[in-house]
């Protein structure tokens, strides 16, 4: 699996490069570049695993891969703003806004947005117009107020609510919040293939819940320098996370029976998905 991520970062980079180089040198172009450097690249991996799986080539799964990186991108952009999450670093590095301003921030992620849905739209992506349409409707869908958005609104109105979120409020908000990228990004294969979606919209039901405690996990128990981003944060404003309802050792508890959970929605697969099993074991092994 490590191989296999490895083999999509330089892919994703590579094709992101390529689709960056007509828009100049202009501040917000080079901030586009440097958000989307580094990361680990899971939901890409999603992308091209769940194509694979579906007959579709690399060369196809490439364009949505970048979609949803360019939409995680800009995520990260706005959500480290100071009247968002307030965060000074992101990957190791200075956040957009620190490194340049909030202005050209702001602007930085309207465009990978807008990118976002150009790659899924793009026609060396998907071979139909209609799987090309069902991706872009998806993934607005996916990131927009009744999936992301509506995640990161609930987690900023939970910050000044008078009575602490319950674990069903904070399942509820990080189906959202993380969820609902990780959900269009498993499911992307099989609209592109014009097949069903099920068994990976339930692999990836339980792998983004799993994805965001081992966050919270890393949270509690990580560095800065190995995170490459503030850590601590949660407990020191007294926010309620899956670690601090569930206690750490039930936890992780709970995020490798979502990953055999994940698994098992995959079983109809067969050996073909093994690599999307072991990307599943991957996201509650990693430390950043």
């Amino acid at each position: 699996m490590e191989d296999r991520l490895a083999g999509v970062r330089a892919s994703v980079e590579a094709h992101l490069a390529d689709v960056l180089d007509p828009f100049g040198a202009g501040p917000v172009a080079q901030a586009m570049r440097y958000a989307v450097r580094g990361g680990k690249r899971v939901r890409a991996a999603l992308v091209m695993e769940g194509a694979r799986l579906h007959g579709v080539s690399d060369a196809r799964s490439i364009w949505p891969a970048c979609a949803i990186e360019a939409m995680h991108a800009y995520s990260l952009v706005h959500d480290d703003l100071p009247c968002m999450d307030d965060d000074d670093l992101r990957r190791g590095q200075p956040t957009v806004h620190v490194k340049w301003d909030e202005a050209t921030a702001v602007l930085t992620g309207d465009a990978l947005q807008s990118l976002a849905f150009e790659l899924a739209a793009h026609p060396e992506g998907a071979e139909t117009p209609e799987a090309r349409a069902d991706l872009a409707l998806t993934l607005a869908r996916a990131a927009g107020g009744q999936g992301m958005v509506l995640g990161q609104a609930l987690d900023i109105a939970a910050e000044t609510a008078e009575a602490p979120l319950t674990l069903e409020d904070i399942t509820a908000l990080q189906a959202g919040k993380t969820g609902a990228l990780i959900g269009w990004a498993a499911t992307a294969g099989p609209r592109m293939a014009g097949a069903d979606t099920g068994p990976l919209n339930r692999y990836a039901a339980a792998l983004g819940l799993a994805f965001q405690i081992q966050d919270d996990v890393i949270d509690v128990t990580g560095d800065a320098a190995a995170a490459g981003k503030a850590v601590g944060k949660d407990a020191a404003a007294g926010k309620a996370t899956f670690v601090s309802l569930l206690g750490l050792d039930a936890a992780r508890a709970r995020a490798a029976a979502l990953v055999e959970e994940a698994c098992e929605a995959i079983s109809c697969h067969g050996q073909e998905a093994e690599r999307l099993r072991q990307l599943a074991r991957f996201v509650i092994s990693r430390q950043t």
